[in-house]
């Protein structure tokens, strides 16, 4: 069964990849305000959880941030407010002009900063308990692909190499304040997908230099300075450490990196210490590349754990519900949380 948070010093965080967006301009902030199901249910299994600090992706961006307002309206109905919300632009659907992936076109899905099929497609966002200080927000998803030390490039024109952004989606340092003034950092992505990167290995490249980033950021290999208060990375890697398409080597280095801590969240549905605890997608195979674990909460190594968990109760919980009636829905992906102790200065 879920657990609740222990104390009010407790600090829950998490990470959703969800499924309202894609479609086409308007049609998440319609589906939202019109409580369709995929929105409803989302909306609910958020209240459930009841996260201090939720950080989504799959939602559409827009520029005064309707949808994501119109969401945080609809998990309020469900019990569970968010006072503070924020988002920077995404690079999904940013067209670029060229033929980014040598394929004799420039207009395509794929013809822009990261594959949408209009700006801010699948995007990411921020839900707060706590203040956002957004004047202190820094955006990194203008770093060119060929700026990150060891970058694995592929076969790109100049033209291209020259405009090419790392960040599909966004990487972002956005910090919260917290009670006392104490900021926590949010070190926040989604990388796109390992596969279908034709035949220069274009996606499988840059999704492993996507997570390679926070492992050279928080090294200090980067003109960025890493923060120098607590921080977590949350995000979407699209990468499991051990199984799955991809350069798994990106995940297994970020893991073991000696400021972050891994929590190895894990579901009540599978055996303790298994692999398959640790999932937090359900891919059927064989169209799918089955169960994987590629979404993470990873906190600071200085900050003290209190619990984690991957939301995704058996099939003969009544928790199980919250996920829909064929268990599948409103995602494949399952909502990843960690919880702990509310930092101090």
């Amino acid at each position: 069964m879920f657990a609740a948070p222990a104390t009010s010093d407790t600090l829950r965080l998490a990470f959703w990849r969800i499924e309202l967006g894609g479609r086409g301009p308007g049609y998440a902030l319609q589906e939202i305000r019109a409580a369709a199901p995929a929105p409803a249910q989302t909306a609910a299994l958020i209240a459930h959880v009841a996260p201090d600090i939720l950080v989504l992706s799959g939602l559409d961006h827009d520029h005064e941030l309707q949808a994501l307002t119109a969401l945080r309206d609809l998990i309020a109905t469900h019990g569970h407010d968010f006072d503070h919300l924020f988002a920077f632009p995404s690079n999904a659907g940013l067209r670029t002009g060229l033929d980014m992936n040598d394929d004799g076109r420039s207009a395509s899905e794929d013809d822009t900063q990261g594959y949408g099929p209009f700006r801010g497609a699948r995007a990411l966002a921020v839900l707060s308990r706590w203040p956002i200080d957004q004047g202190r927000a820094r955006d990194f998803s203008d770093f060119l692909w060929r700026d990150l030390p060891g970058a694995k490039l592929p076969q790109m024109s100049d033209a291209v190499l020259t405009i090419q952004r790392l960040s599909s989606t966004g990487h972002w340092n956005v910090p919260v304040v917290l009670s006392g003034g104490q900021r926590l950092h949010l070190l926040i992505y989604q990388a796109g997908p390992p596969v279908f990167g034709g035949p220069t290995d274009r996606n499988r490249l840059r999704n492993h230099d996507e997570t390679a980033f926070w492992s050279r950021f928080l090294s200090g290999d980067l003109p960025m300075q890493p923060p120098d208060a607590p921080f977590v990375l949350m995000g979407g890697a699209n990468l499991d450490p051990m199984a799955g398409d991809g350069m798994r080597v990106a995940m297994r280095t970020l893991l073991a990196h000696p400021a972050l801590q891994d929590p190895v969240p894990e579901r009540d549905s599978a055996l303790p210490g298994s692999a398959a605890a640790r999932h937090t997608v359900h891919w059927p195979q064989p169209e799918g590349p089955g169960d994987l674990r590629v979404s993470y909460v990873l906190p600071a190594r200085s900050l003290t754990l209190r619990g984690a968990g991957v939301f995704w109760p058996s099939p003969d919980s009544p928790e199980a519900a919250l996920l829909g009636p064929d268990g599948g829905q409103p995602t494949p992906h399952r909502l990843v949380w960690v919880d702990v102790a509310m930092p101090h200065e």
